[in-house]
């Protein structure tokens, strides 16, 4: 007579398992989201601008670099672009690692 109970008792649930599994992995579900519109999209969105606006270096343009040299293009290859950090001192850097593009004349220098 006990198997008989223990069987019924557990008919009935097997629709409130799956819910049960469901409602287990729903905070997960909703972490992944959150974290999905706070972190990830915003840096996609930056990730984006950054690509553009490196595309579209031109001559004159102050630049910084991922190493920290700030300076003013004075000539753009397919993926190079000449840089200059000071008075008659040009670098040459792969567009790559630009990590700043303001366009020319947006800033202007602090001792003036």
């Amino acid at each position: 007579m006990i198997i008989p109970q223990a069987y019924a008792q557990t008919a009935g649930t097997a629709t409130s398992a799956g819910f049960a599994q469901f409602m287990g992995i729903a905070p997960l579900l909703l972490v992944f989201v959150v974290f999905y519109f706070l972190m990830i999209r915003p840096q996609q969105r930056r990730m984006k601008m950054l690509q553009a606006s490196v595309a579209a270096v031109k001559k004159g343009d102050n630049v910084v670099t991922s190493g920290g040299i700030m300076g003013k293009v004075t000539k753009v290859e397919d993926n190079v672009v000449e840089v200059e950090i000071a008075p008659n001192v040009r670098v040459r850097v792969v567009k790559a690692t630009l990590t700043d593009v303001a366009g020319t004349g947006t800033a202007k220098p602090a001792n003036d």
